[in-house]
């Protein structure tokens, strides 16, 4: 019975472990690890896998970054390095938008959230790294994975101004995401 069981558990895992390497350029240079917590979110994990996988992330610039809160980024159709970014923050990408997996894991320094609006099923390419603890966050926005290398690289990320964040000038930007196993 035992073995079944432990069989069974074995099964279940899934089939790898993904992560994602991204090389940061700007007033932070560098590059951080990211581990993917596809057994909490798997849909999450799954989408933003694929979207780095085709390349779409590079480029992309974090337009949203609030001292001691989190830098956002992943707007792969307004964010764009080089174009008009005064509606970063506002696009996805091709992908639908992705129902909400939310957990129990909690939002601690250097946690992966998915951005959404005020839907809680709307999540689709942005995400964000917390600086800081956010326990407010928790249950109402899901968790995709951690900075597991490199945090001293997020810490130097160029910081927004006012209470939304917005980064005047040239924000720093994510020059190349790359997908682990």
């Amino acid at each position: 019975m035992y073995k079944l069981a432990a069989f069974l558990a074995v099964m279940a895992a899934p089939a790898f472990s993904a992560g994602l390497e991204i090389d940061i350029a700007g007033e932070a240079n560098g590059t951080i690890v990211i581990d993917l917590f596809e057994d909490v979110a798997p849909k999450h994990v799954e989408q933003i896998t694929a979207i780095a996988a085709a390349g779409s992330y590079d480029g992309v610039v974090f337009h949203r970054v609030i001292d001691g809160f989190m830098a956002q980024t992943g707007d792969v159709e307004n964010g764009i390095l080089g174009n008009d970014l005064s509606r970063a923050g506002t696009g996805g990408s091709e992908f639908p938008d992705i129902p909400a997996e939310f957990s129990d894991k909690p939002f601690e320094r250097g946690v992966i959230g998915m951005a959404r609006a005020q839907n809680p099923n709307s999540a689709n390419s942005q995400f964000f790294i917390m600086f800081e603890p956010g326990y407010f966050l928790n249950g109402q926005y899901t968790v995709v994975g951690e900075v597991t290398d490199g945090m001293e690289i997020v810490d130097a990320i160029k910081r927004g101004t006012g209470a939304n964040g917005a980064v005047i000038g040239q924000p720093d930007v994510m020059q190349a995401v790359r997908v682990t196993e």
